[in-house]
Parts: C-alpha cells; sequence; structure tokens
C-alpha cells in the first residue's frame, strides 16, 4: 500500500471545492468559477469569512459590543467579495447563476460594498440586475449613504438615476438624508445634484439639524486645523439653494454657531450677509459671540479679529463690561481681536482683573499695545473721535456693515468707523 494516498473525505472535498471558490473569486478567473457552479459542486451563495480590517464588507447596529475578532474579519458570499475586488466577470457569472443579489451576511448588501468601494460598473449591474436601491444595512444606511468620497459620486448618480430615495433618512439614532452625508463629506457636486433631484434643502436629523447647519460645523478639519474650501463651497451653494440660514437645531443653536465654534470667519461673514441674525441664543443663553469668545485661544489657524468684528457690524450684543477680563483671557496673544472689541464701547474701565489675564510673556511682546489700552480704559474719557464713532455706530446698529461703505467718506474712515483694528488704541 505503499506510495497511495488516503481517500479524500467528503468533508475533505467541499473544503477543497470551497478553496477553489475563493482562489478564482480572488483571481477573476471566471471560467474557473463558471465551471465550479456548472457542476453543483458549491451553493453560489456560499458565505466566506475574510480577512476585513476596515470593515467594508460588515456593518452593525450603532451602540453593540463586538468581540476583538469580528473587527479584523467578515462574512461574505462571492456578490460581496466580486465586488470588493472589482471583478465585473466573476459578479455577472454570479448573477447568472441566481446569486442572491440582496443577500446580508455581515449587515450589508453586495450594493452598499459598491458604493463604498465607488465601483460605478458594479453599481450599474446590481440596479440593472434587480438590486434594491433603498435597502438599509444593519447599522440602518442605505446606498446613498455609503456615498461619502469624489470617487463615489459616479456611484450615488447611478442609483438616483435608477429611482433611489434622495429624502429617505438612514434608520438609526441619526435620521441622516444622503445631503447630510454630502454636506458633512464637502462634496458639492453631490449636493447640487441630490437638490437637482428633490432633495429636500431643509430636511432635518434627529438633532433638528440641517445639511447647512452640518456643512457649517465639519468645515474645520479638526485635527489639522485647518478651513475647508469644500465644505465652505456647500454652504454658498445651500444658501443660495435658499437654505434656512437662522435654522435652529434642539439645542437652539443656528448654523452661524457653527461657524462661530469653528471661529471661521469666511463662513460667519456668508451667514451674516445672508441674514443670519447675529443675536439668536442657544439653549444655554449663548451667542455667536460667545462661542468665538469660547474657542479663541484653541483655533491657531483662525482670525478671531475679522469674527468679532464681522458680529459687532452686524449687530451683535457686546461683551457684558465687567467680563471683559473673558476677552483678555481668551485673546491676550491676538491683541487685535482685543482692540476690535474694547473699541465697541464708548468707555470702559480697565481693572487688575485685566492685568492677572495677561501672562507676562505676552505682554513684554505686546508691550506698546498693552501700554496703549490701559492708558485709553482709564478714568479719563475716549478721544472725540471715538465718541463720534461710537454715535455713528450706535444710530446704524445692525446696518453698519451696509451703511457704513455708502457714506461719502475716505477709506482710512470707513475702516475705522468698521472698527478695522491698527494696532493700538487711541
Amino acid at each position: 500500500m505503499d506510495g497511495t494516498t488516503a481517500p479524500v473525505t467528503k468533508s475533505g472535498a467541499a473544503k477543497l471545492v470551497k478553496r477553489n471558490f475563493l482562489e478564482a473569486l480572488k483571481s477573476n478567473d471566471f471560467g474557473k468559477l463558471k465551471a465550479i457552479l456548472i457542476q453543483r459542486q458549491i451553493d453560489v451563495d456560499t458565505v466566506f469569512e475574510v480577512e476585513d480590517e476596515n470593515m467594508v464588507l460588515a456593518s452593525y447596529k450603532q451602540g453593540y459590543w463586538l468581540p476583538s475578532y469580528k473587527l479584523k474579519s467578515s462574512w461574505a458570499t462571492g456578490l460581496h467579495l466580486s465586488v470588493l475586488f472589482g471583478h465585473v466577470e466573476c459578479l455577472l457569472v454570479l448573477l447568472d447563476h441566481n446569486a442572491t443579489i440582496n443577500c446580508r451576511p455581515n449587515g450589508k448588501t453586495p450594493l452598499h460594498v459598491a458604493c463604498e468601494m465607488a465601483n460605478a460598473d458594479c453599481v450599474k449591474i446590481l440596479c440593472d440586475r434587480g438590486a434594491k436601491l433603498n435597502c438599509y444595512s444593519l447599522s440602518g444606511h442605505t446606498a446613498l449613504h455609503f456615498c461619502t468620497t469624489p470617487s463615489s459620486i459616479l456611484c450615488a448618480k447611478q442609483l438616483v438615476w435608477k429611482g433611489a430615495n434622495v429624502n429617505m433618512k438612514t434608520n438609526n439614532q441619526d435620521e441622516e438624508t444622503p445631503l447630510h452625508t454630502a454636506a458633512h463629506f464637502g462634496l458639492s457636486e453631490l449636493v447640487a445634484f441630490y437638490v437637482e433631484h428633490g432633495a429636500i434643502v431643509d430636511s432635518v436629523n434627529a438633532h433638528m439639524e440641517t445639511p447647512l447647519a452640518i456643512a457649517a460645523y465639519w468645515a474645520l478639519r479638526f485635527k489639522e486645523q485647518e478651513y475647508s474650501t469644500e465644505h465652505h463651497l456647500v454652504c454658498r451653494m445651500l444658501l443660495d439653494y435658499k437654505a434656512e440660514v437662522n435654522a435652529r437645531d434642539d439645542d437652539f443653536k443656528s448654523p452661524l454657531h457653527k461657524a462661530a465654534w469653528n471661529c471661521d470667519h469666511v463662513l460667519m461673514h456668508m451667514m451674516l450677509e445672508a441674514g443670519a441674525e447675529a443675536n439668536l441664543m442657544d439653549i444655554n443663553g449663548c451667542a455667536a459671540i460667545q462661542y468665538v469668545l469660547k474657542v479663541t485661544s484653541v483655533r491657531p489657524a483662525a482670525q478671531p479679529e475679522i469674527c468679532y468684528q464681522l458680529l459687532l457690524n452686524h449687530g451683535a450684543a457686546r461683551i457684558y463690561p465687567p467680563q471683559f477680563h473673558k476677552v483678555i483671557q481668551a485673546c491676550h496673544s491676538c491683541p487685535k481681536a482685543i482692540e476690535v472689541v474694547v473699541n465697541a464701547y464708548e468707555h470702559i474701565r480697565w481693572n487688575t482683573k485685566w492685568r492677572r489675564a495677561i501672562p507676562n510673556d505676552d505682554l513684554e511682546k505686546y508691550w506698546d499695545f498693552y501700554h496703549s489700552l490701559f492708558t485709553v480704559c482709564c478714568n479719563s474719557p475716549r478721544t472725540l473721535m471715538h465718541l463720534s464713532r461710537c454715535a455713528i455706530r450706535r444710530t446704524l446698529h445692525n446696518r453698519c456693515h451696509r451703511a457704513i461703505p455708502l457714506l461719502s467718506l475716505p477709506l482710512s474712515l470707513k475702516k475705522y468707523l468698521l472698527l478695522e483694528p491698527e494696532g493700538i488704541i487711541y
């Protein structure tokens, strides 16, 4: 009996066929795949456990605990793997052999995976073969919600052209529409496409946030502390589509609050010019100017003096004088911001809290400015020129930004009236 091989058991043969089937999928050997299926050696909907560290194939309900091994592997059928690898030929072979097109072995259908992989060819094939366009993943997302990158825009267009619902909300605690998702990721082309195909511009999620509020919040890349021009463009487009600029979320925050929290003067200017109310208060009684004050010290890329200037020129209420030391605490390394705010008062007196709020290093670095601040903010009245500025601004109130540029005055005086900082206080 030497040299003979042991007979292959039934389970061993099944494992061998399964391995050959998986290898054919991975190598896009559609001929071999077709031969295996014709011989009916394996079920076309066989589920495999495959490596999936990025969880492209998996979807879980929010709040559920997962064992560590499930974070590295997922279950998938041949359809899912064909889409994952971008193997169109294998995908067609499987569909020709009646593979279940809406199968969700690990929470996602093949269409969900195709959108996440931004494979427009696979999306088109699946749509043409009857995939459910509005089917939810286990996490409550439709295929449109998985279109989150510039390369997946064509996938989203394919879905909408085939009849996907552009106003369908996620079936989870966020309840966001595809327009919210596009705004979140700064996809201006997709925002325009959704609106043109019936997306509701002021749709709200579970937190009562509109797409405009979402785009305003995510316009700051917090890790890099950089502002996104793509998100700025999305906000501009939504405002042009008549989005409600004073919409309030469940904490009574408006999009202006979100922009102020980011100290994003570009968006603040955009929203104020579109009619945002500078004095709207959130659930804690804070207006946009308080938001800027809270974050000035942690927004290194910001220009807080412009933020304060914009708000004050649009009629924002000034900081309560006894609390002015908080302005200095927040802006001690940005004297221009302090200058803008202090010049909004006819007169304000300094106290010991002001001095304690200034680190010695900054006091020395900006000595000329702080010397002028403490000299002016004493018992003596401000100059007649400054008092005249305050009288004009008080008369114009929230029309300063519109009326002052129209006055027949030299440009330098217009800048003075609009609180343009000069680096020293007179």
